[in-house]
């Protein structure tokens, strides 16, 4: 296979990883589950897929690393566990597209902390990229439209909100953490998630109620396996083929999908207001991206 083709089958890997990773708010709206729950179901399907994939192909080395860089991503594995559970329950207060825009919030969070955590210069271009990211995120929410907003709504920007703050923390996390390839780091990290759920759900009750039907048991292993597992697999498997802009401008496509899925299979349509912030939020995080900040995944 010649590069050129080689590039396609990446291009069309890394679309359609994004593509999945769109369509997790719909999967979580069809799901009688608590959201701790799935964060356990996911993590932990999602990271025994891809520790599978690495003693079968050789892909990493988890006996490679150090006790100490272990435990740094066990923590923020965690930290990724409790961002999946805001996200899952914004996904429950208010539209899925709407969630999705605020937790999209997360790459101007990293932006605004990089020259505290990692002494990087911030540019006036960046600077008005995150103002203008947070007006579209208000048009989003709908604290400019003038309307008084349902308080449920409210909490599930709140929740999103706060799920973009944590995921930031893991972003951040890795950024210190060098060294290391990306299967481990993502193999420990979605196991992680998966068993810090575990003792939230003894100690809270979480666990659902009765047996799990055969459809909900279904989109538990598609959510685990297809969601997480084979998403991060293809998402990895691409980014060796591509150039990083590529690889970062392709990554816009999860938040587009996301609010077309929300469209076609939830009927939510977002306001006029809400559109204008949308386009605001991803074209600010793209432009940001071209001056040299690059944005992470769910």
């Amino acid at each position: 296979m010649d590069n050129r083709a080689k590039r396609r089958r990446a291009t069309g890997m890394i679309v359609f990883s994004m593509l999945i990773w769109g369509s997790v708010g719909v999967f979580r709206r069809y799901l009688p589950v608590p959201s701790a729950f799935l964060a356990l179901v996911r993590g932990l399907l999602g990271g025994l897929f891809l520790l599978g994939f690495q003693l079968i192909f050789k892909k990493g080395s988890l006996r490679a690393l150090r006790p100490r860089s272990a435990l740094a991503l066990c923590a923020s594995g965690a930290a990724m566990g409790c961002n999946w559970i805001m996200l899952f329950e914004a996904y429950s207060y208010t539209t899925v597209a709407t969630a999705t825009l605020c937790y999209y919030m997360q790459p101007t969070i990293v932006t605004l902390l990089s020259p505290l955590l990692f002494k990087e210069r911030l540019t006036g271009k960046k600077l008005l990229c995150a103002g203008v990211s947070l007006v579209g995120m208000l048009l989003v929410s709908g604290v400019l439209g003038g309307a008084a907003q349902p308080q449920q709504h409210i909490k599930g920007v709140i929740l999103a909100l706060g799920a973009a703050i944590l995921y930031s923390t893991v972003v951040c996390m890795n950024k210190a953490l060098s060294g290391i390839d990306a299967y481990s780091k993502t193999t420990i990290q979605l196991l992680s998630a998966g068993l810090v759920m575990l003792p939230y759900l003894l100690l809270g009750s979480g666990f659902p109620k009765g047996p799990v039907s055969a459809v909900t048991a279904s989109l538990l292993l598609v959510v685990g396996v297809v969601h997480t597992g084979l998403a991060y697999l293809m998402y990895f498997g691409s980014i060796e083929q591509l150039r990083a802009q590529s690889v970062a401008i392709q990554s816009y496509i999860d938040p587009v999908s996301a609010l077309l899925f929300s469209a076609a299979f939830l009927g939510e349509a977002l306001t006029v207001p809400a559109q204008i912030g949308a386009v605001m939020i991803i074209g600010s995080a793209i432009i940001s991206e071209k001056a040299g900040s690059k944005p992470e995944l769910r």
